[in-house]
């Protein structure tokens, strides 16, 4: 199984370590990233697995959020199967 994050936010130093730091702690791997950076503007998707996953989506994404509060971002987190369906056409 797999989940989509998205990071959108003010850039600053660290971000990437930051989110990435989560997923460690969650047992959640990381597949692929892409990130940029717009106009002072940071945009991150990353595709994790999470089939080892501790506390579970819901715990992942309470942790992801707790970390965008702190940092000034917005991050979600959302299982693969969702985002594929609402981007469907």
């Amino acid at each position: 199984m797999r989940a989509i994050i998205t990071v959108v936010g003010q850039d600053q130093v660290g971000i990437l370590a930051a989110v990435s730091q989560v997923c460690a702690a969650h047992h959640a791997n990381v597949i692929e990233v892409t990130q940029s950076v717009l106009q002072e503007m940071f945009v991150m998707v990353m595709l994790v697995n999470i089939d080892h996953l501790s506390g579970g989506i819901q715990g992942l994404s309470d942790s992801m959020n707790q970390l965008g509060e702190q940092k000034n971002l917005k991050i979600h987190v959302m299982h693969e199967d969702i985002f594929l369906s609402m981007h469907r056409i």
